[in-house]
């Protein structure tokens, strides 16, 4: 790790102990103010006598919540020590540190809650030999102010801690078998026991008091319980907004990741700072983006591999595919580079590599452009395919159309090579050929073997483009009176002759403006 980490850990530890240290003072003097004031309401209903140890229970109090709170805190550095050490280190934490990073709120609670408890055990102790009322009092105030300082301190320690608790968890989840935090049920019931168990508590308990004393002031009683009532709205509606905005606000940056997933942006990322099962929420979320993200990587690979039109269909039929193909209305245009066997000799591996990349990203971005698909790379040739897999409303003059632009972009800018194009059309069975195991999507038929033997014979033509009088048959006539029919000849492998024509001229590139050779029929 580098000391830039180092350093931030560092500063994120004393931050945190500062910030832990003012809940530590603002949820104990909560808790001592709520002591006091039950107590000052609670104590003129006592016998007689049990006034006069007030001032020793003062006395006695100060002193002990300021060593309750200088203990307190040694045994939460104590305690928290390895966070420290894991903090300072700059490094991923550990199994233990992690668990010890994700209960500092919860420990917080604990000895908050601890403290209080002997308190409580304490004072009751102290007042029991005179009043056994003054003694139920004292202890059951004390009790009651340390459940509101462990509520509120928990609440409050918990988004104090999120920073060290999101580096804690960074690239996991909270174990599910322990989350490591009170969930949310916990969490609401803190502050139902803040804002209505504590003040309905003490009214009950100024209720059994004025029914005992038949000598009660009913204004008194009255003073009280608005009192605490005042206490539950105010210190309720804290507890309530503390809790409700720890679920809340991750739960809204969930809501604007998806919004954003939803807007395509997949690359997402939750910050996982919640030990609940909030944070397994995060998490979860955290796992989703990042299936979502490897899908659309592996659709992306799989489009590149067999043709984003081939993908998409599989993927529409969930993935069920099968053997076999129909018999589609499709035109071929199949294109070969001229002299590789040459070029491989006088140029490195690499030099050929980038060349023939070059080559292969004009004939897709121009096929592509015109509504085709490349069916396959086959060394230096591609097949291409108009009509299928997505049925096209004119395959023949989108095959034409691109062959055209597809050889001027060749003699323009594919420097130091050339390439020559075939162009034919007619019925083709489409479909996957192969095996369960592994196939591939094609297509079979005449115009492919026509559209290759016209290639080759293109080699041997200035304008290095033939087409059919198939696909010109097939053609807009827009298209068609931008070809000219120059002869017929054999090809190779069939027994009646093909129509081959070439682009007018003006409309081919500048190396083919100019009349053609007749070439006589070949058969090889």
């Amino acid at each position: 790790m580098s000391a830039q980490t180092a350093a931030a850990g560092r500063e994120l530890w004393r931050t945190n102990i500062r910030r832990l240290t003012r809940v530590a003072v603002i949820a104990n003097g909560v808790g001592g103010l709520l002591v006091f004031l039950l107590l000052s309401f609670l104590i003129p209903f006592a016998p007689e006598g049990a006034q006069d140890d007030i001032p020793l229970n003062a006395a006695v109090g100060a002193v002990y919540l300021t060593v309750a709170l200088v203990l307190g805190s040694r045994f939460g550095l104590r305690a928290s020590a390895p966070v420290e050490r894991w903090l300072r280190s700059g490094r991923p934490p550990t199994a233990e540190e992690r668990r010890v990073a994700l209960g500092q709120a919860f420990r917080f609670a604990a000895i908050s809650g601890f403290f209080w408890t002997i308190g409580a055990v304490m004072f009751t102790l102290l007042n029991l030999a005179d009043s056994g009322w003054a003694a139920l009092v004292v202890g059951g105030a004390i009790l009651l102010g340390g459940e509101t300082t462990c509520a509120i301190g928990y609440l409050l320690a918990e988004r104090i801690t999120r920073p060290v608790t999101a580096l804690a968890l960074a690239g996991g989840a909270p174990p599910p078998d322990r989350c490591g935090a009170p969930g949310v049920a916990a969490r609401l019931t803190m502050a139902w026991s803040l804002g209505t168990g504590v003040p309905l508590l003490g009214i009950s308990v100024i209720a059994v008091a004025s029914l005992f004393d038949d000598g009660s002031d009913p204004a008194l009683v009255a003073a009280a319980t608005v009192f605490l009532a005042a206490i539950g709205m105010g210190v309720g509606m804290l507890a309530i907004s503390v809790a409700a905005r720890s679920v809340a606000e991750p739960v809204a940056a969930v809501r604007r990741a998806i919004a954003q997933i939803e807007e395509g942006q997949l690359d997402v990322v939750v910050p996982v700072d919640d030990g609940s099962e909030v944070g397994l929420l995060e998490a979860g979320f955290n796992r989703m983006t990042a299936g979502l993200r490897e899908r659309e990587r592996l659709r992306d690979l799989f489009g590149r591999h067999v043709g984003r039109e081939v993908a998409s269909a599989a993927l529409e039929n969930d993935g069920e595919i099968e053997l076999g193909g129909e018999v589609r209305e499709i035109a071929v245009l199949f294109v070969d580079m001229i002299g590789s066997t040459r070029l491989a000799l006088q140029r490195s591996p690499s030099e050929v590599v980038t060349l023939l990349n070059t080559f292969f990203c004009l004939v897709v971005e121009v096929v592509e452009e015109h509504g085709g698909w490349v069916n396959k790379f086959e060394g230096d040739a591609a097949l291409c395919v108009f009509g299928a897999p997505t049925p096209s409303a004119a395959p023949a003059g989108d095959a034409l159309r691109a062959a055209r632009r597809l050889r001027e972009r060749i003699a323009r800018e594919l420097s130091g090579a050339d390439a020559s194009i075939g162009v034919s059309a007619g019925p083709a069975v489409a479909g996957n050929v192969g095996a369960h195991e592994r196939f591939e999507y094609t297509v079979i038929g005449d115009p492919v073997n026509e559209a290759s033997r016209l290639c080759e014979l293109a080699k041997q033509r200035p304008g290095r483009l033939l087409a059919s009088d198939a696909v010109l048959d097939r053609a807009e006539r827009d298209e068609v009176a931008r070809w000219e029919m120059r002869d017929r000849i054999v090809l190779r492998g069939r027994d009646r002759p093909t129509g081959v024509a070439e682009p007018c001229m003006g409309t081919g590139p500048p190396d083919s403006r100019r009349p053609a050779t007749l070439t006589p029929a070949v058969g090889s």
